[in-house]
């Protein structure tokens, strides 16, 4: 599949109307585990896309560039806000909760086990273990509060027992930051997975940013304050990845093929008719998009699209499994190791001045006291 072979349909097309903005949403108790985490994963993609492009035009003096980002902006914002109500009413925020950590851990188990690059496979491997760890705090809590089993709501596709413990995950921010891959020279399975996995981490991120201070109790909401702090990490770590000296035409053009590959591996792996019409509806929506930040790519830089993303041709599906075993192989050898700058150590090889221990001893002397310790 070629998106940029595929026909365009007229930007103006896309709006939709306010009585079709709400859609059905899914049955929390009978949908598949993994149509829940496509839902979360598409919203996120759908937020990334829209803050992108509001960055853009806030460094941008282009009247005619600024027009396009307006209108596909408010496009892909009507696109999320139907995303964000497919979750049901009588979801909690918890029982979401777990399905954006499960959502978390496939994900990133799926786009490391396909990655080239070493850094970005190192990268994904490092916060995996620590994703794997926020389920088992929040399965916890949830046993906790509702006595609700938190392996049903996962299907039993993804383990839930200790990762790397959360209280180590505290690190000095600089050592959070990676190299970058060159958008020139990348492979663009390379660009997806960074692009795709800095959106989820980041909408996990402002997820638990705004919904702890509506958490029951006094422990759950100190523990998402916790995990949130390390969702910062993660997207520090993620975001690091990108090639800054893109242009932000060059990045636009990512964006929208970032989410025409979504969209179109959501609708091949999709189980819900419902929601495989609607990411069928939305693949020709960022179709038109693509080619509209491709025609501002060689109208303003004189590029054309392959000098970006080469062929253009998808590569295989994302499909959300389970990872299980691959998890494991990764925890048993990498569970001791903290991010330290560039790279990833054992932390008995660290120095005991270390950035680590110095930031651990501000933040968290008392491991006892943290929410993440207290939960279990």
């Amino acid at each position: 599949m070629n998106p940029f072979k595929e026909r365009s349909r007229s930007l103006d097309n896309n709006f939709i109307p306010l009585k079709k903005m709400y859609p059905k949403s899914y049955n929390k108790d009978k949908t598949s585990p993994y149509s829940k985490t496509r839902v979360i994963l598409m919203n996120g993609t759908e937020f990334e896309s829209a803050w992108f492009m509001h960055q853009f035009a806030r460094h941008c003096d282009i009247p005619e560039i600024k027009q396009a980002l307006a209108v596909v902006r408010r496009q892909e914002q009507q696109q999320q806000k139907r995303i964000s109500c497919l979750k049901p009413i009588n979801e909690s925020i918890l029982e979401t909760t777990i399905a954006y950590e499960q959502l978390a851990i496939d994900l990133t188990a799926c786009l490391a086990k396909h990655e080239k690059d070493e850094n970005n496979i190192k990268a994904l491997n490092f916060a995996l273990l620590e994703d794997f760890d926020h389920l088992y705090r929040y399965a916890n809590l949830l046993k906790m509060d509702k006595g609700t089993d938190a392996d049903m709501l996962v299907g039993r596709c993804t383990e839930i027992m200790p990762g790397r413990p959360t209280v180590a995950e505290h690190r000095y921010p600089a050592d959070e930051l990676k190299p970058h891959i060159d958008c020139a020279t990348a492979d663009l399975y390379s660009k997806l997975a960074v692009n795709t996995i800095t959106a989820a981490e980041q909408q996990t991120m402002n997820y638990y940013m705004n919904v702890a201070t509506f958490a029951k109790t006094e422990l759950a909401r100190r523990l998402y304050q916790e995990i949130a702090l390390v969702e910062e990490e993660h997207v520090t770590q993620y975001e690091s990845l990108n090639d800054p000296d893109a242009t932000w035409l060059e990045m636009l053009l990512c964006h929208e093929y970032a989410e025409c590959y979504l969209y179109y591996s959501c609708y091949m792996t999709e189980s819900d008719a419902y929601l495989k019409k609607l990411w069928e509806e939305y693949f020709g929506f960022e179709i038109a998009h693509l080619h509209k930040a491709a025609e501002l790519l060689r109208k303003y830089e004189h590029k054309d699209w392959q000098q970006v993303l080469k062929s253009g041709e998808f590569p295989q599906p994302l499909s959300l499994h389970e990872n299980i075993d691959y998890v494991r192989g990764i925890l048993s050898s990498t569970a001791q190791y903290t991010s330290v700058r560039n790279d990833y150590k054992n932390v008995d090889e660290l120095d005991k001045n270390a950035d680590f221990f110095r930031f651990q001893r501000l933040t968290n002397k008392n491991v006892e006291n943290a929410p993440s310790h207290k939960v279990i």
